[in-house]
């Protein structure tokens, strides 16, 4: 068995949202089959589930193949890093109790391999788009999520898979047009201001970017899963993202 040394970063693979949810969950549990013998760490930034609500007694139906492989490898000692995302943000305390993930909020430092690391989902870094971090905060609300939980399940994924259908289209128009202002060498140089960080680590834009922000500081978006299978591979120091889909 190989070396256990290399760290692992996912990010908006989006289980459940069209085209081929089922197809993209195949590929996802090949590529856990596959770093499983040498991964240290896994993490998952977030919008891993196109929607997620973790209800008392209800678990949503679908995602079995990806969190039976979760559940194996969370088992047999990699340690797994759960950022909620804006998509899967209602996923609570499920990962954490019933597979033994981590799980995750905010934006958190994580030193590797004697260098720092700042890793979130990458939504909502900044005051630059104010009328999204007021819906955020509705969502996040003990209020909100009250009145979802109080619907029946058929009611409520109903909703939320065309809610989320509708952001999705419009997030991927707002990219193509270069409308959606980029949060992240914005967050990360006023971090920077307070503390030194050595490697940026984000999903949520669903592109691959990778700039030198700061001093000795760089800032990576390790892209997607719905026309890419992108993931990135931290090891010697060094971060990388590759394309599954192209090995």
């Amino acid at each position: 068995m190989a070396t256990r040394e290399k760290t692992y970063f996912v990010a908006d693979t989006h289980f459940g949202a069209p085209p081929d949810s089922r197809g993209r969950e195949a590929d996802f549990v090949r590529w856990l089959d596959v770093i499983k013998d040498d991964a240290k760490t896994l993490f998952l930034l977030g919008d891993i589930f196109d929607f997620w609500f973790s209800y008392k007694h209800v678990v949503p139906r679908g995602f079995v193949r990806v969190l039976g492989k979760l559940a194996e490898l969370a088992d047999s000692g990699v340690e797994i890093h759960f950022f909620t995302g804006n998509h899967d943000m209602w996923v609570f305390d499920y990962l954490e109790k019933e597979l033994g993930i981590n799980t995750y909020t905010q934006p958190t430092e994580f030193e590797i391999n004697g260098k720092l690391l700042l890793v979130g989902h990458g939504d909502g870094l900044t005051k630059m788009n104010k009328s999204y971090n007021a819906l955020k905060r509705v969502f996040a609300s003990r209020l909100c999520q009250r009145a979802f939980a109080a619907l029946h399940p058929w009611v409520g994924f109903s909703i939320a898979k065309k809610w989320s259908l509708s952001s999705r289209q419009k997030g991927k128009k707002n990219i193509k047009k270069q409308c959606r202002p980029n949060e992240v060498p914005v967050f990360c140089e006023a971090k920077l201001k307070e503390k030194h960080y050595d490697l940026f680590v984000f999903g949520h834009r669903h592109r691959v970017e990778n700039e030198d922000v700061g001093e000795n500081s760089q800032f990576f978006v390790i892209g997607e899963w719905i026309e890419n299978r992108n993931y990135a591979v931290f090891c010697n120091g060094q971060l990388e993202v590759r394309d599954f889909a192209k090995e």
